[in-house]
């Protein structure tokens, strides 16, 4: 399988520096990357709501290892959404935060995490909005719940990330499944170990969609992030079954996959919001979408040989 090789280059500095400097790149970065700089995505937030689309807003940036970096992290969120409140957008845009960015991995980085990303949560609130924190690998989930709980005092519209290939995230799903809360449940993009994580797709698919039967039978918000026709319909069907209007739920893809499907399910009357990721450290996230579809693979390397 190629998902865990691609996943463990993105951990590595010297893939990191090939593929920079591959002459096919930056157009394969361009499908999944929506730009660089504010300045640069809010036309694309612009062309979303005018298509009846929302988006979630992800400034990317990965392997923080000191606060003045942590710091900067926050503060380009916090121009984000002051240029969302400039133009109006706020209610058309939330932010996905990863709080290894606020310094989650630094010492003391559980209330460095916190105390960077709230100014982020109450800048959003002002403006309509709200934020989601992603889930990151299995070792940082004790703390993102815990910062996400700490949120939600103040803050109840804070969402968070589930993972379905993660053992631990049934009873995850069971927890959160209440009334107020907003979860988004992903198959996962890390590489886990076999003793935490679901290794086949198959088995992944079949932990998806019993979690989301307990979002949809619960009294939260679910927000489906799948691009795969099969669970996109499965989860139509859930939301029947479970008596949830159009609205009471949403479905979420990437920036630059299955752009069709985004209008087509908003043209159903379903909620539909593009994950928008944004900024100049873009490995990482870019290296995880290759992982997690073989065709985002094959479609770089024949923009490596044309180009080259």
């Amino acid at each position: 399988m190629l998902g865990p090789v691609i996943l463990a280059a993105s951990r590595s500095d010297k893939m990191r520096r090939f593929i920079s400097a591959a002459p096919g790149t930056k157009q394969v970065v361009g499908r999944f990357i929506a730009g660089e700089t504010v300045e640069q995505v809010v036309p694309i937030i612009e062309d979303a709501a005018g298509k009846g689309l929302e988006v979630t807003m992800d400034v990317v940036g990965e392997d923080i290892t000191t606060p003045e970096q942590a710091a900067a992290a926050r503060d380009a969120y916090l121009e984000l959404i002051g240029r969302l409140k400039d133009l109006g957008l706020g209610t058309r845009a939330e932010m996905s935060v990863k709080l290894s960015m606020f310094g989650q991995a630094l010492d003391g980085g559980h209330e460095l995490a916190l105390a960077n990303v709230r100014p982020v949560v109450e800048a959003a609130a002002e403006i309509g909005t709200t934020v989601t924190l992603d889930a990151e690998d299995h070792t940082t989930l004790d703390s993102m719940f815990a910062i996400h709980e700490e949120l939600r005092k103040d803050y109840p519209q804070t969402g968070c990330v589930i993972q379905a290939y993660l053992f631990r995230t049934e009873e995850d799903a069971r927890r959160l499944a209440a009334a107020g809360s907003r979860v988004r449940i992903v198959k996962g993009a890390y590489k886990e170990p076999a003793s935490v994580a679901y290794q086949e797709k198959a088995e992944i698919d079949k932990a998806y969609v019993r979690i989301l039967r307990t979002l949809m039978d619960g009294e939260g918000y679910p927000m489906i992030g799948s691009h795969d026709p099969r669970l996109i319909a499965i989860a139509q069907e859930l939301g029947r079954k479970a008596g949830r209007k159009l609205d009471e739920y949403e479905f979420q893809m990437l920036y630059g996959i299955r752009s069709e499907e985004h209008i087509r399910l908003a043209a159903e009357g379903h909620r539909m919001r593009v994950y928008t990721a944004y900024g100049t450290d873009w490995y990482g996230y870019f290296m995880r979408r290759l992982a997690e579809k073989p065709a985002n693979l094959l479609f770089f390397g024949r923009s490596i040989l044309t180009k080259g």
